[in-house]
């Protein structure tokens, strides 16, 4: 199920949309005595930093792909699927991180499903703003977009095969994203 739950945040990952929270899936829940304190305390540096990484991705690609007036309204509605969906995500694994230790195994199951259940919507959301962009971009725009997203992908995979344990036996490999 691990190995599944990192290749989800990959690909969300590859979006811009999640690298940080997924990194706090794997931190242990605070204290139940303090658990909303800490929560709301550790939560606001890292919503803040997962919103900052989600419009960097969103910046870069503006500018890699070579956004035109003409094409921003198209490109805005993008944009805004992505950072609804980093918004989604973030959501799922801080109400997961906070539940983790009051979670029943049937429990665990469900909220993972409604995690990959988010995820693939929000694929599919983010699929049907992105086609009518595609559509409007020049021969060469496409070009970049189609090494933009392949790269982006390409370094994912390089990711996941860098942290994989070498020696049989070994700890699982960090789930967390630089």
């Amino acid at each position: 199920m691990k190995k599944t739950l990192v290749t989800l945040a990959a690909s969300l990952v590859s979006l811009g949309a999640l690298s940080p929270a997924f990194a706090q899936s794997s931190a242990p829940a605070p204290a139940a005595a303090s658990a909303p304190a800490a929560q709301a305390a550790a939560s606001a540096p890292a919503a803040s930093k997962r919103e900052a990484r989600t419009e960097e991705r969103i910046s870069q690609l503006h500018t890699s792909l070579k956004i035109t007036p003409q094409q921003e309204e198209q490109w805005s509605k993008f944009a805004d699927v992505m950072r609804d969906n980093g918004r989604t995500m973030a959501d799922l694994y801080r109400q997961r991180v906070a539940q983790r230790s009051t979670m029943s195994a049937l429990d665990d199951m469900k909220q993972y499903q409604q995690i990959t259940q988010a995820n693939a919507d929000g694929t599919k959301r983010l699929v049907d703003a992105f086609e009518p962009l595609y559509a409007s971009l020049s021969p060469e725009q496409k070009k970049l977009a189609d090494t933009s997203f392949r790269d982006e992908q390409g370094k994912d995979h390089r990711h996941r095969a860098h942290r994989r344990p070498q020696a049989a036996g070994a700890a699982p490999a960090s789930t967390t994203k630089p």
